[in-house]
């Protein structure tokens, strides 16, 4: 296609993110900030219309949340910005000609590029994943897995009124009262303590043929503990929390195949199950393939101490797709304040580039590390060796998380949404909505 045809700047050079996660809205909010101040053209790509924000993920899932309160819509997000949104998908991107190659669209001339296509799960060859589990990476999937869970307990209470007899049996868990959680992380930490508070203080309350006693919630981790990347006493902390909450949690091993109805561990036990959820690992987004590009860990793109792409001087690569180390040339987390700090750090480099100055690179400052199992049980460790465990935990952890959801209304729907459920000891969101034709 001749670049007469291409999507070419009208005014000043022209600066394309991809992704708009964490690291690419940090990215296109410092760029619209110089976009006012020096000839600059700013164009956002992604796939879906709306940023999720992943760290309460596994609240929409669980029904404390509802979507739309950690989904903010890009356009009203960059209401006012002088930024550029494209809804569309990209396949590729030709470095050499500097285009950025769309799904059914034409494709984009850029001076700089910015890649924050994030990252997406990873099922590590692991047999039955793909087929069997439940991923939780998107709002679709986490209202899925939603979905999936309220539809469970809706069939355990149904079977239990159609065999109802004296001396019948609510409190022998089976494949159908049995969930296995994959993965140890934050997100698997966090979804097992939700999934055990959501059984226990709801669903046994509402639900007459789902005990909690006869309920089973695995938490699998191949690792030798729990949260990889936090202290010792935090680990400790945060086992004792889940096992109290009646999580059983099992490390040193791994799931070796997810069926219709099993998970097998690879000491072989065979857990039977129909709801494995994967929180396991991610993998680069596929576009750090298509690049032909150096990859590390993950499958993540080998960047300069700038966050620039090895032996790019005109592609950033920041968050999850980045293969940025620290001091100690060990990979940075895959966390939301990395992704946020390097969307900040490229985009400011971007305009140095153009402008025909030096970059500098890149140093993370950590601010600490925080994970909840539950009303007021969590755990925030921050910066200054400082750890808070319990309530006082809970309530950093909550203040943390309200203040940095994307949009006000989405601060307050959450605000609002956390207050009933605290008092009222219950979930708001327990609605399954079938497809359309079903209605039909």
């Amino acid at each position: 296609m001749p670049v007469s045809e291409l999507r070419t700047p009208s005014d000043g050079p022209h600066v394309v993110v991809v992704g708009a996660g964490f690291a690419g809205l940090a990215a296109v909010r410092r760029l619209a900030y110089a976009a006012e101040r020096i000839p600059l053209r700013v164009t956002l790509v992604d796939r879906h219309n709306h940023h999720t924000f992943q760290p309460l993920i596994y609240q929409a899932a669980t029904a404390s949340l509802e979507p739309h309160s950690i989904g903010q819509n890009l356009r009203s997000e960059l209401r006012g910005l002088p930024v550029e949104l494209l809804y569309a998908t990209v396949e590729d991107v030709d470095v050499e000609a500097r285009r950025v190659h769309l799904v059914d669209d034409d494709p984009i001339a850029y001076d700089v590029l910015v890649l924050a296509a994030g990252a997406e799960t990873a099922s590590f060859g692991v047999e039955g994943v793909e087929e069997h589990a439940f991923p939780l990476k998107w709002l679709s999937q986490a209202t899925r897995l939603r979905e999936h869970l309220l539809a469970t307990f809706e069939r355990l209470d149904a079977a239990w009124l159609r065999s109802q007899a004296p001396g019948s049996d609510r409190t022998v868990p089976n494949a159908d009262s049995t969930f296995v959680i994959a993965g140890a992380g934050p997100t698997g930490v966090e979804l097992a303590g939700a999934l055990a508070e959501l059984i226990h203080r709801v669903i046994g309350r509402d639900h007459p043929g789902v005990r909690p006693e006869g309920t089973r919630v695995v938490l699998v981790e191949m690792g030798d503990d729990v949260l990889a990347p936090f202290q010792a006493e935090s680990r400790r902390y945060v086992r004792d929390a889940l096992e109290a909450r009646g999580v059983e949690v099992r490390t040193g091993t791994a799931v070796e195949e997810v069926g219709v109805d099993f998970a097998r561990l690879d000491d072989g036990e065979v857990i039977p199950t129909r709801t494995v959820v994967w929180t396991a690992g991610v993998q680069a987004n596929p576009l750090a393939s298509a690049l032909g590009a150096e990859q590390t860990g993950g499958g993540r793109l080998v960047v300069d101490d700038d966050l620039r792409l090895a032996g790019r001087d005109d592609v950033f690569v920041v968050g999850d797709l980045a293969g940025a180390t620290d001091g100690h040339g060990e990979l940075l987390p895959q966390v939301a304040p990395v992704a946020i700090q390097q969307g900040r750090h490229a985009a400011l480099q971007a305009v140095r580039h153009l402008r025909g100055r030096p970059t500098e690179p890149f140093h993370y400052h950590d601010k600490g590390q925080m994970v909840t199992i539950g009303r007021h049980a969590a755990v925030a460790e921050l910066a200054g060796d400082r750890t808070l465990f319990g309530t006082p935990g809970w309530l950093a952890w909550l203040g943390l998380h309200l203040l940095t959801i994307a949009g006000f209304r989405n601060r307050m729907s959450t605000l609002l949404n956390w207050s009933y459920n605290y008092a009222a000891v219950d979930r708001a969101a327990r609605l399954i909505l079938p497809p359309a034709d079903h209605e039909r």
